[in-house]
């Protein structure tokens, strides 16, 4: 016997948690736990809700059953891997959080290289052990996200421009579907599935382990080139074209943020993924260019450079609210929008950045796997960031005014891991690109109810 609450959740009784309980080999944490209150929160402090039940699962029969458990009773659900879904994916008001964050088996074949991942590993885990190999696979640009999440959205990173998307090193996949069977995934079991995985979000079910190719890399070049304001409508000009001379080991971002001294300013983000020496020659024009503040480009351990934006950009914990879109072009006009916005951040600690996609994650047909914003282009975000929540307005309202004068000068797509919670439902269909319809056609298979709903929803 089940009630249902405001929310259109439903409660479970007594005796049905227990059973739960009982069911999983990890914790189960209700609102009455001592370690509720720190497991409900997730990455983004903007994010206050209320799950009514926590399962920390130790491993795939433990999402079994929680998955089962929530389709029976007919409960919202959420899944947490690193918890770094901006829009707060990753846990509800009034329904049940299957937490992977305790799942972090790693296993490394350095003679076939690949690696094997469990649901809850996180970036700088995963390159801690391939790293002992000097190895690694594309894992995005900050170190704390979700392995699994970042990979399930598609997976730009420092590495795409060589090695490709996250998705395009997946080998194989195990996942739990909403009928609560465990499925493997592969180019030769269960292909279609296997495909919507590569790029779909969270939409087809738990992913409990993913394995991947990897790549020799060590020593690379990494790090910033500052210039102050004044200078960012000629640096970002610069930008936009010297990106098309790049090579595939390159990759160059650009950032406009406030400096640790409180000033605004315009940074060029370095990475080379080979010789030291050709990314020296590679990024010579770069660090000749105008009049910079600062050259902190280098030699560094590829995981140093893994961690290089972590602090303060991805600290857990602050608020956050951000919008993004894709572009293949940066106009004269975009520029100054966003030099124009820079002027007047609301928070230190908010930035506008520019990810080049290019090379090798380009080159893959769009219809190979389900990520399919396969061209030369730009992922370009607005990121609000403070640390005080009774600020929230103020500051959610100073981005949501930029992002109005910016977005014309963009194209109606983004980055599936990047697309807000309150982006209209067109923007999500477009993002997909002409691979929607057939995921739909796969979310019909596997998810027909859309249990799987809190995500970059694709309904059947």
């Amino acid at each position: 016997m089940t009630t249902t609450i405001g929310t259109g959740a439903s409660v479970p009784s007594d005796g049905h948690v227990n059973a739960l309980r009982a069911a999983l080999r990890g914790e189960l944490i209700a609102t009455d736990h001592e370690a509720y209150e720190h497991a409900r929160r997730v990455w983004n402090g903007n994010i206050d809700r209320s799950p009514t039940l926590i399962a920390r699962c130790t491993g795939a029969a433990d999402v079994q059953v929680a998955v089962n458990f929530a389709r029976t009773h007919g409960l919202v659900l959420s899944i947490c891997d690193g918890g770094h879904s901006a829009p707060g994916y990753g846990t509800n008001d009034g329904g049940l959080v299957i937490d992977l964050s305790g799942m972090k088996g790693i296993r490394v074949e350095p003679s076939a290289r690949t690696v094997r991942v469990d649901g809850g590993v996180i970036s700088r885990e995963l390159d801690h052990e391939t790293q002992a190999f000097g190895l690694a696979t594309t894992g995005g640009t900050v170190s704390n996200t979700g392995v699994v999440g970042l990979t399930l959205g598609g997976g730009l990173g420092w590495l795409m421009g060589k090695c490709g998307l996250a998705v395009d090193n997946v080998i194989n996949a195990d996942v739990v579907t909403a009928d609560g069977q465990l499925r493997q995934t592969s180019a030769q079991q269960n292909p279609d599935l296997f495909w919507a995985l590569r790029g779909g979000g969270g939409n087809f079910g738990v992913v409990t382990s993913i394995e991947y190719h990897l790549h020799e890399v060590s020593q690379v070049l990494g790090g910033m080139i500052l210039f102050p304001l004044d200078q960012a409508r000629e640096v970002l000009q610069f930008y936009r074209s010297f990106c098309d001379t790049l090579p595939d080991e390159a990759e160059l971002y650009a950032a406009l943020l406030t400096a640790p001294q409180g000033m605004p300013v315009v940074a060029l983000l370095v990475g080379y993924n080979g010789p030291i020496a050709d990314g020296e020659r590679v990024f010579a024009p770069a660090r000749r260019f105008g009049r910079p503040l600062a050259d902190l480009v280098g030699p560094m351990p590829y995981a140093a450079r893994q961690r290089m934006l972590d602090d303060p950009n991805a600290t857990h914990g602050l608020q956050r609210y951000w919008r993004s879109a894709f572009t293949e072009h940066i106009s004269d006009e975009l520029i100054g929008g966003i030099v124009d916005a820079a002027s007047s951040f609301s928070s230190p600690l908010s930035a506008m950045i520019f990810f080049h996609m290019h090379g090798a994650a380009t080159r893959v047909p769009a219809d190979h796997t389900a990520f399919a914003a396969r061209r030369a282009q730009w992922d370009f975000d607005l990121v609000g960031q403070w640390t005080d929540a009774s600020d929230s307005t103020r500051q959610i309202a100073w981005v949501k005014d930029v992002w109005a004068r910016l977005e014309p000068q963009m194209k109606g797509s983004a980055y599936i891991n990047h697309l807000a919670a309150d982006d209209r439902p067109e923007k999500v269909r477009v993002s997909f690109g002409e691979n929607y319809a057939r995921l739909q056609q796969v979310k019909r298979t596997y998810d027909p109810t859309n249990l799987f709903h809190l995500n970059a929803n694709i309904a059947p």
